[in-house]
């Protein structure tokens, strides 16, 4: 993969492994991100810098800050975005967080936990009114954290989009779930998702990037692919098939 800069934007979702040493995974992420286009949007899956490690769980919040300095650098001509387990205050809150150019451009917790995994008990849970669009360069972007990708009215906040981003640590198990939900939420919105999972044997081990068609390239076990992101293929499928999406 070449890191010189394509013509306009690139998206660029990763997939590894999820390791017990957290430090090894910082240094996984940064050389993916590393090897990206300059100017691209490079995703991390969820946690995917500690995982869900509850057994440790006050070296996983102390990690954070560390990796945030680590992530504010790397950021410098790219845009990365991921989830870290971060305490605020009393609240522990699995948090997306957005490094555009050297600094924090957005951030929002999660806000539907997944309780038939026991998230509840770990992490303080957001309002859905957090669910917003926000930009970057002119590009019009949402989130939806895993578990929140189930949830049908967060799909109508996030009405507009140019892309969509699904950082997840979703099931094995519900594998076709995650598939099916993504690519419907690419076509139901007309817009590109970009969607991250880790490499994990609990983990569906699909990350990928679809088209506002419905068009999906997926990884496979590459940990990562490059997308050339074409805002006029969003026109296209908006005014072929009229919605009423602006």
């Amino acid at each position: 993969m070449t890191n010189s800069k394509p013509n306009g934007h690139a998206l660029c979702p990763l997939s590894f492994t999820t390791l017990e040493n957290y430090e090894t995974n910082l240094s996984t992420l940064l050389s993916l991100v590393n090897e990206a286009p300059v100017g691209s949007f490079v995703l991390g899956s969820e946690v995917c810098l500690s995982g869900f490690d509850y057994e440790r769980w006050d070296e996983v919040l102390s990690f954070a800050p560390h990796a945030v300095e680590k992530l504010l650098e790397a950021s410098k001509e790219k845009t990365v975005m991921l989830t870290l387990v971060e305490k605020h205050g009393e609240d522990v809150w699995n948090m997306f967080k957005v490094f555009h150019k050297g600094s924090l451009a957005y951030e929002r917790p999660k806000a539907k936990l997944f309780r038939f995994g026991g998230e509840e008990r770990y992490f303080s849970e957001a309002s859905s009114e957090d669910v917003a669009i926000f930009e970057i360069e002119g590009i019009r972007c949402g989130v939806l954290i895993c578990f929140e990708l189930r949830f049908k009215e967060l799909w109508q906040r996030l009405e507009g989009c140019d892309v969509i981003f699904v950082p997840a640590w979703w099931g094995v198990l519900r594998t076709e779930h995650f598939i099916t939900l993504t690519r419907a939420l690419a076509i139901m919105n007309q817009c590109y998702v970009v969607l991250s999972d880790a490499q994990n044997e609990a983990c569906t081990q699909i990350s990928g990037v679809i088209k506002p068609n419905g068009e999906a390239f997926y990884n496979g076990k590459n940990p990562s692919l490059v997308v050339q992101y074409e805002k006029k293929e969003i026109a296209l499928m908006r005014r072929y098939m009229d919605v009423g999406i602006g």
